[in-house]
């Protein structure tokens, strides 16, 4: 009986293999190559080819096929080509900037300091140039000064570039030929053919304002991270003719780098005045680089989706990160939810006809007074009249760990210090890749489960945890203070652990007045308490400090004045408490954060896995965290 061979090509397989076997399984079919041995031929050579070229044509054809989507493009040029379409430009790299206060010792009346003065600054042992991007002036006060406050400027140096416009030249653009431009600082100005006129030029955010006499410019992202300019056609904003003058104005950054100057000098002569002095508001801040690729592709949409205005809390959400390139996370709530102020931090007392914004910066920092006001004038373009904005900072709720783990001894070779170390190591990263935003939740049983995974040698853990607020004390006048914790204590009935402190804790603290080393804890019933040990025992100098409301989870002292600190290194006082679930909830601006350095790792031998009863001893770890090591009896590690 014949058998009936397929003469046809099969085309569904894309991987190289799998096309090669379908084009031997083709040609075997044919007559012409009966019996034909393909394997030890050269038509196998000619075989690879065919199969290499089909695999590299369908590789291709996948990769067009995905850069026609925002979602998942790759390249840098498509997705800034995607993001265009729907009306969003990624953010330039952005300069780091601050504000100044500058004193003039002259004899003149008025003094007029230039657009693009400069002055230096050290960080970390490099010098940088910080610029101003336009001119200021003063007056003098009487007394041979001249002060000009709140004078702002930005890290690097102001670069112009000039293009003729010609109608002949049908590629002409006006590309800024640097891709270190911060396109904040970029000042567009045309200057009339044959004439010393100019026009300044603004940025155009909302094309139902302009008309065909309107002065404004538009702007791309384009080649190698460059930024182009490029004009109205006499509809849509006013047209340009030949012979005028483009001329662009900006300053090229170095990005990250600038951040973290705080003594500026001037770089030479102002206005002839050589004898200046500088005070400055606060460190440089806010250098970045470009947007990112993840950035633009999640940004573009809801850019889009907001339409140039800022009315939802998802609408700020979209505004801060581009108004503030230097964000890593945003939290927003409106004034129904709660409020924020920067005494009593946050607090469920609605406050209607506001939106709060918290943000945590790229550099760990809270934004500056200076980064807040830009913020805010940056926001009122985009907010209704009846919304007023406020910037309230992150308050970060600590979590101390205090971990026993247990491991079997006799299927590792790793040792006590070994064990410690890894298991630190996952607490460190847990807190690095899931605590990072506002929304980050701690989830307890996720975090025993990865300490038990560390290593097939751990049989289990035993882990408790506390949470700390830090307060940060006036020593100059009486105050009280509010710590808020967003999460209820454990408090299972009235009267709960008073004869051992209740669940509030404290640092060490002096109060004015008295010299004894002071401490809080509560009486489990709601009042707060102050005293201080003698021989270790609690001797209390007030029974009604303040108040404790358990299941809002709020400690409230009433006015001290704490003169100074237990620890003189100390910067903060530290309120622990202990929580009525081990699942902790951020609220608000609140953010999570696991305390490494005072959370405590010991290391035991699990004594059901092993036949070596003796006993075991302790030894601190050499860990620079700190922590428990235990080690055998004869002091292995």
């Amino acid at each position: 009986m014949a058998i009936t061979r397929n003469k046809n090509l099969e085309i569904t397989e894309l991987d190289f293999d799998e096309i090669k076997n379908n084009l031997k399984t083709f040609m075997s079919a044919q007559d012409q190559f009966t019996d034909y041995n393909f394997e030890g031929s050269g038509m196998n050579i000619l075989l690879d080819v065919l199969a290499y070229n089909t695999h590299y044509l369908a590789y291709n054809t996948n990769m067009v096929a995905n850069e026609m989507f925002l979602n998942s493009s790759i390249l840098r040029s498509s997705i800034v080509s995607h993001a265009k379409t729907l009306g969003y430009v990624p953010q330039s790299p952005r300069s780091a900037n601050t504000t100044i206060n500058i004193f003039f010792q002259t004899n003149v009346e008025t003094i007029t300091m230039p657009l693009g003065t400069v002055f230096e600054t050290e960080i970390d042992g490099d010098k940088f140039l910080f610029s101003t991007i336009s001119s200021f002036s003063g007056v003098t006060n009487g007394d041979g000064i001249i002060e000009i406050r709140n004078v702002p400027i930005y890290e690097g140096s102001i670069t112009t570039t000039r293009y003729t416009v010609s109608s002949t030249n049908v590629d002409q653009r006006f590309v800024i030929p640097s891709n270190r431009v911060d396109t904040k600082t970029l000042v567009v100005e045309v200057q009339d053919a044959g004439t010393t006129n100019t026009k300044v030029y603004s940025l155009n955010e909302d094309i139902s304002k302009i008309n065909s006499t309107s002065n404004v410019y538009f702007l791309q992202e384009v080649e190698d991270g460059k930024f182009e300019v490029y004009f109205g056609d006499g509809v849509l904003g006013s047209a340009l003719s030949d012979e005028q003058v483009v001329i662009l104005r900006y300053i090229v950054t170095n990005q990250t780098l600038g951040n973290g100057g705080s003594v500026f000098t001037n770089a030479g002569a102002i206005a002839g005045v050589t004898t200046i002095s500088t005070i400055s508001n606060d460190v440089s801040a806010g250098g970045s680089g470009p947007e990112t690729l993840k950035s633009i592709k999640l940004n573009a949409p809801q850019a889009y989706a907001s339409q140039g205005r800022c009315v939802t809390i998802s609408d700020y959400e979209v505004y801060a990160k581009k108004l503030f390139p230097n964000t890593q996370t945003v939290s927003v709530w409106g004034g129904e939810d709660g409020t924020w102020n920067s005494s009593t931090g946050q607090s469920e007392t609605p406050e209607y006809g506001k939106v709060f914004v918290s943000i945590k910066s790229t550099t760990g920092n809270i934004l500056t007074e200076t980064q807040k006001e830009n913020l805010l004038k940056e926001f009122e373009k985009y907010t209704v009249a009846s919304i007023v904005p406020v910037i309230a900072d992150p308050e970060t709720l600590f979590i101390t760990l205090n971990t026993q783990v247990k491991f079997n001894s006799a299927i590792t070779t790793k040792t006590y210090s070994d064990i410690t170390a890894e298991v630190r190591k996952t607490i460190k990263d847990y807190n690095t890749n899931s605590l990072s935003k506002f929304t980050d939740i701690f989830r307890f049983s996720k975090v025993i489960g990865l300490i038990d995974d560390t290593d097939d040698s751990i049989t289990s853990n035993s882990t408790t945890l506390t949470l700390q607020k830090l307060v940060t004390p006036d020593s100059s006048k009486s105050v009280s203070y509010t710590a808020n914790f967003s999460n209820a204590f454990l408090h299972p009935y009235t009267g709960y652990n008073s004869s051992a402190g209740g669940v509030v804790s404290s640092t060490a603290f002096y109060i004015l007045g008295n010299t004894n080393k002071m401490y809080l804890d509560d009486n489990g019933s709601g009042n707060l308490r102050i005293y201080y040990l003698v021989a270790g025992v609690r001797t209390y100098i007030s029974s009604t400090s303040g108040s404790v409301d358990y299941n809002k989870g709020i400690v409230f002292i009433n006015p001290i004045i704490i003169s100074s600190l237990g620890d003189i290194t100390a910067k903060s006082l530290k309120i622990s408490v202990i929580p009525n679930s081990n699942d902790i909830i951020p609220v608000r601006n609140q953010l999570l954060e696991i305390d490494t350095v005072s959370t405590i790792v010991s290391t035991v031998v699990d004594s059901s896995t092993t036949s070596n009863t003796t006993a075991n001893i302790s030894a601190t770890s050499s860990s620079s965290t700190g922590g428990v090591v235990t080690g055998s009896s004869s002091g292995s590690y």
